[in-house]
């Protein structure tokens, strides 16, 4: 398997399992990551996920022997790693322990949050082999930083260290070194204690209304909210607090 999926409770890991390759992407980490993702999002008792991967190197990209093959790495709804296109609802969490760069960078990017060691690092070089980010790195970054802070890591291809991502706002959480999963799961679990349902629209308001105008936020956050007024959680939510318990949410 070139890439791992192990249920834990209500959150679900994914693990790059080609530490051998530096986690590079091939047909076969897009394949399985999607059909994973299928799973996930079909799955009712699946709330939160988080994305690892195995070795020292988060992600190096895609696989260029793979690329020089002719053969795409990419999948149809997916995109590059099965993930940076994939329509997803669910929050998914990167927990980064080592270079993510060009390619595994914009998986990070694809991603809601961000728990990183001081071996991470995240770069986008392409432009030193006469490339360009073409995974959504360079749409995204832009959006998880400063302008000019993006604009620079992309025009000189240089990465910024873990400690510098987590300064500018792309890291949620530094942690120490071979201690992301742990500390991703932790995040997890304090995203998983909520209402499912309502976790999920508050994800789509946050990126929906980004960059929109008062007026289209407001109708989008309208819009939303109607949804989970429709949930027997929102019944559930203030009915716990009333008599003074926690919740049992239904994710329905």
């Amino acid at each position: 398997m070139a890439v791992n999926y192990e249920q834990r409770g209500n959150v679900r890991v994914f693990t790059l399992d080609r530490p051998e390759a530096r986690n590079a992407v091939n047909h076969d980490v897009s394949s399985e990551m999607e059909s994973h993702l299928d799973a996930f999002e079909a799955d009712d008792t699946a709330w939160v996920g988080v994305l690892a991967a195995k070795g020292p190197v988060f992600s190096a990209g895609a696989d260029l022997k793979a690329v020089s093959s002719g053969k795409s790495i990419e999948t149809e709804r997916g995109g590059f790693a099965g993930l940076v296109r994939y329509p997803r609802t669910k929050p998914l969490i990167a927990a980064v322990d080592g270079p993510a760069l060009a390619g595994g960078l914009e998986i990070v990017l694809a991603c809601d949050l961000v728990v990183a060691s001081p071996a991470a690092s995240f770069g986008i070089p392409e432009v030193k082999r006469s490339l360009i980010a073409g995974a959504g790195g360079l749409f995204r970054l832009p959006v998880a930083l400063a302008r000019n802070v993006a604009m620079e890591m992309a025009l000189t291809g240089d990465p910024i260290q873990a400690s510098r991502a987590f300064e500018l706002g792309l890291v949620n959480q530094l942690c120490e070194q071979g201690e992301v999963i742990g500390a991703a799961e932790e995040l997890a679990g304090r995203i998983s204690v909520n209402a499912p349902i309502a976790v999920r629209e508050s994800r789509k308001v946050v990126l929906e209304s980004h960059g929109v105008s008062d007026e289209d936020g407001w109708q989008i956050t309208r819009d939303h909210f109607r949804t989970v007024v429709k949930t027997e959680d929102f019944k559930e939510g203030p009915l716990a607090f009333v008599e003074k318990r926690d919740p049992v949410w239904k994710g329905r």
